[in-house]
C-alpha cells in the first residue's frame, strides 16, 4: 500500500491506535498499513518540528539503526546520541515523504527529499559554512507491536558532498 502524508489526516483506529500505539490481531491487513503509515507520519512530523523526544517514543527500546554509512547502533539511548550529534551539524526538513507499506503491517519504506543546512563541520566531512542540499532519501523500517524496531536511511554521500563543496 502506498500513502502520502496528506492521506493520513483522517484515518484513525481507537482500538489499535491508541495510547500505547500496540496492534491489534483483529485488525485488517488495510488497517495496519494505514497505522504503520501513521507512525511513520508521527515520526517525520517530529523530525521536521526537531522534537528527538518525540520521536524516540516511537522507538522500541532495542531500536535498530543502519545508517547510510557507519556502524550500526542498537537501543534507544545510541539512537538519541546520534539524534544529538545530527542537531549539533545539520538542519533539516524531509519534504514530501511517500510510505509504502507490508501487508502485515511489520515493514515499511519512505521515500523523500530531504533538505538541509550544514551547520557545523562533522568529524572528516567537508567544512561547513551553511551549505545548503537537497538529496533523495530511502528509508526502511521495521515495526514490532505498534513502535519502530529498525530504521534504516540510505542516501548518495557522494552527492550531498558535491553539493556542500560548491562554491557559495
Amino acid at each position: 500500500m502506498m500513502v502520502g502524508i496528506d492521506a493520513l489526516e483522517a484515518a484513525e483506529c481507537g482500538m489499535c491506535w491508541a495510547a500505547a500505539h500496540s496492534v491489534h490481531d483483529d485488525c485488517t491487513g488495510e488497517l495496519r498499513d494505514l497505522m504503520s503509515a501513521e507512525l511513520l507520519t508521527a515520526y517525520y512530523h517530529a523530525f521536521n518540528r526537531g522534537d528527538s523526544a518525540a520521536m524516540l517514543d516511537l522507538l522500541a527500546e532495542d531500536v535498530v539503526h543502519e545508517p547510510s554509512q557507519g556502524a550500526v547502533r542498537t537501543g534507544k539511548a545510541a539512537f538519541a546520541e546520534f539524534l544529538a550529534h545530527m542537531d549539533r551539524c545539520y538542519k533539516e526538513q524531509v519534504i514530501d515523504p511517500v510510505f509504502l507499506t507490508s501487508p502485515d503491517g511489520a515493514r515499511a519504506a519512505a521515500e523523500f527529499q530531504l533538505e538541509g543546512e550544514y551547520r557545523r563541520t562533522d568529524s572528516d566531512l567537508p567544512p561547513a559554512r551553511g551549505q545548503r542540499y537537497r538529496l533523495r532519501v530511502g528509508a526502511f523500517f521495521e515495526i514490532v507491536d505498534g513502535r519502530i524496531a529498525r530504521v534504516s536511511n540510505h542516501y548518495n554521500l557522494a552527492d550531498w558532498i558535491r553539493q556542500v563543496n560548491e562554491p557559495a
